[in-house]
């Protein structure tokens, strides 16, 4: 009996010592310098609104917080290496939408992006603008839809590549309309959008960045943005919603971190950077390049990363979409 009281008492004592460990970890951290790893090239969305984010919080937490681009393969390298790095909170990714369609695009990944990541934080949430040459007949979404099935395989759907934004979102409207679009791959998004400015392609789910002085000088038609709700920046477009009903194709930003982070650290982090989202000057900075901040906590942003992720498989899988 006393020697069971003991183990108890053993056990209560290494318990309170590995929690007030836990405590005292996240007090101190950070400490040395924080890495944000982006999947994508220097110069795109992803990149810029993590070095936004990314000034914030190495003056919020007193640690410089670096960006490193580890672009390829649809973000999974980024994200690989993400994964498998120590869970101390000093390795974090950028995990976007391409993240959530990769999961099912990829038939042979070394990670599991729900399984081998620890949600910490939303970011940044955008539309993309569904927009055609202005010669095309149709000026809204019924009048598109109705023109694709009087005009089966006739019209062509510019995209960025396979398993882009671009491509899922155009993708998922042909699921919801019965549009039957043809896609037409390109090498990045700047051949899609002079695809369509050039008529080589009728329609183009085009990022807010790459469109919008086009269309505020007439070189293209907006007929819908793909967010849930219209868009403030273009309040006069409908959203494809108004027309599809739970059609929904937004690009979206947040954070994760390995697996097995502390809890202390994910929760300071989220804290962080929510308090960033809601600063006057980074909401400007970040609205101006069409983004909505999207604060989260760390389990709303985990279930919108597997709600996404379901979504585009079924998308992926109704397209016939596979990337070796």
């Amino acid at each position: 009996m006393l020697q069971r009281r003991q183990f108890l008492r053993l056990t209560a004592s290494i318990a309170g010592l590995a929690i007030a460990s836990h405590s005292a970890r996240a007090q101190s951290y950070p400490t040395r310098p924080l890495r944000l790893i982006v999947g994508d090239a220097p110069g795109g969305a992803p990149d810029i609104v993590a070095r936004v984010m990314g000034q914030w919080l190495s003056q919020s937490l007193g640690e410089p917080v670096v960006v490193e681009n580890r672009p390829g393969a649809g973000t999974t390298i980024a994200m690989e290496m993400v994964a498998k790095a120590p869970p101390d909170g000093y390795t974090l990714a950028v995990v976007s939408t391409s993240a959530a369609t990769s999961a099912a695009l990829y038939e042979k990944l070394d990670y599991d992006l729900i399984r081998d990541f620890a949600p910490v934080a939303g970011l940044v949430r955008s539309p993309l603008i569904m927009v055609v040459d202005p010669s095309f007949p149709a000026q809204t979404v019924p009048e598109f839809i109705a023109y694709a099935k009087a005009n089966p395989g006739k019209i062509n759907m510019a995209s960025a590549g396979n398993g882009t934004g671009p491509h899922v979102a155009g993708e998922l409207f042909n699921m919801m309309s019965g549009s039957g679009m043809v896609h037409v791959p390109f090498r990045g998004g700047p051949p899609a959008l002079m695809a369509v400015l050039g008529g080589q392609a009728q329609v183009y789910f085009v990022a807010v960045s790459s469109s919008i002085e086009n269309i505020r000088a007439g070189k293209l038609r907006a007929l819908a943005v793909t967010t849930a709700t219209r868009w403030e920046g273009l309040p006069g477009v409908a959203a494809v919603s108004e027309f599809i009903p739970g059609y929904e194709a937004s690009i979206w930003f947040g954070v994760g971190s390995p697996r097995g982070t502390p809890a202390e650290i994910v929760e300071k982090l989220n804290k962080g950077i929510n308090a960033g989202l809601a600063d006057p000057e980074i909401k400007a900075r970040l609205a101006a390049l069409g983004d909505q901040t999207m604060p989260m906590t760390p389990v709303e942003f985990g279930r919108l990363v597997v709600g996404e992720t379901e979504k585009w498989a079924k998308v992926v899988k109704f397209a016939g979409v596979k990337v070796e």
